[in-house]
């Protein structure tokens, strides 16, 4: 009996594979990475359409850095999480401005409920939060990470925040030397190509994909170490 089961399942794969996953006018911009052992090698990234395709696609992701909200406030406060006003605090003036309060779950899930207060770009990317919230619950965040590129790039960078923003010339060049520095093969994914995908873009998802494989190997940073848990049991959270 274990034999048939065994062959029911199919062969297990020689090693896992990682991402990093980001919203984009498409769809999901995924950057993805096979391990095995000590050997990290990433893929070409690709755009797939929809959230639940992400969640399954073959072979599963064994670790995903999700660049989106998992868990939201049922009241606004000021400077929304305690997540984001922790990240901000750290990542200090210049670069903490990056870290845009997530909205509450009744702006999330109420179709005339105002929205005022929000930045343009978290308004457009309501429609991909609302993809995520739809299949998030609390067992999923054993293999699905909210991060944000300016935290992950700050562990990137021996805990110092970046210099420049990421819109400049200046911050995409910050970006590209030290991701080729320190995460191997990475260039494969932030010198692609792909149509309505900016290059800011592809530098997050690289830096992401590098934080994916720090969670699956447990050597992730959460903030903060205490968190808050939302009405639906899932922590307010970021891993970098």
């Amino acid at each position: 009996m274990a034999a048939d089961v065994h062959l029911r399942r199919g062969p297990e794969l020689p090693y896992d594979v990682v991402a990093g996953v980001k919203p984009c006018a498409a769809g999901w911009l995924v950057a993805s990475a096979k391990l095995r052992g000590t050997t990290f090698a990433p893929e070409d990234p690709q755009v797939i359409e929809t959230f639940v395709d992400v969640l399954d696609w073959r072979p599963a992701f064994v670790a995903i850095a999700l660049d989106a909200p998992i868990g939201y406030l049922e009241t606004a406060v000021p400077g929304g999480r305690q997540c984001d006003r922790e990240a901000r605090a750290l990542l200090g003036p210049r670069r903490g401005a990056a870290i845009q309060s997530a909205p509450t779950r009744d702006q999330l899930e109420g179709a005339h409920v105002s929205l005022e207060g929000l930045n343009a770009v978290t308004r457009r990317l309501m429609r991909r939060y609302r993809e995520v919230a739809a299949e998030m619950a609390p067992y999923r965040q054993r293999t699905v990470y909210e991060v944000n590129a300016e935290l992950s790039f700050y562990q990137l960078n021996d805990d110092k925040p970046l210099h420049y923003s990421k819109r400049t010339a200046a911050g995409q060049q910050e970006r590209r030397e030290l991701l080729a520095a320190k995460v191997p093969g990475s260039a494969r994914v932030f010198e692609a190509e792909l149509a309505r995908v900016p290059a800011s873009h592809m530098l997050d998802v690289a830096v992401f994909m590098w934080t994916a494989r720090r969670c699956y190997a447990k050597a992730a940073t959460r903030m903060p170490e205490d968190p808050e848990w939302d009405e639906s049991g899932l922590r307010m959270e970021y891993v970098r």
